[in-house]
């Protein structure tokens, strides 16, 4: 089994995103919330309510970032 990044999403109060992705991007969001439902027992989840748990994850996990806040945020 695989060792994905993103436990269970939350089934939490829709937000509605407006974005572009590149078609290949969009099956491979696809692909990965079946994965994620797959290892989770649950259904696969629409494959945009995957794009704010992978970005925050992103973030929390960008240590030039937490540096670069840190000393903006110092300032």
């Amino acid at each position: 089994m695989a060792k994905l990044k993103l436990g269970p999403i939350a089934d939490d109060k829709p937000v509605k995103v407006t974005v572009e992705l590149p078609a290949t991007l969009h099956r491979d969001l696809t692909v990965y919330a079946e994965i994620l439902a797959r290892e989770n027992g649950q259904s696969a989840a629409d494959p945009v309510k995957l794009i704010v748990p992978m970005l925050a994850r992103f973030i929390v996990t960008d240590r030039g970032f937490a540096k670069a806040r840190r000393v903006t945020t110092a300032s």
